[in-house]
């Protein structure tokens, strides 16, 4: 399995904690377009078929912690 960049890493962070992808892109001043091919980059690198799955692994993998 390919490790998750940091990009990748932060915006899941962001996922989980329940922020759109309009809202990560408009914090991260990128297009939502970018924040959809991180999300599915780390998605295909962990094996994920949502978002949410995507956001289980990579904490139960130690990849992210909930953002307060």
């Amino acid at each position: 399995m390919d490790a998750l960049t940091r990009r990748e890493r932060e915006i899941l962070e962001r996922v989980a904690s329940g922020e759109t992808t309009k809202e990560a892109a408009r914090d991260l001043d990128v297009s939502e377009v970018t924040v959809k091919f991180h999300v599915s980059n780390a998605m295909r690198k962990l094996g994920a078929h949502s978002r949410a799955e995507a956001v289980a692994i990579a904490m139960t993998n130690g990849d992210i912690k909930r953002r307060e």
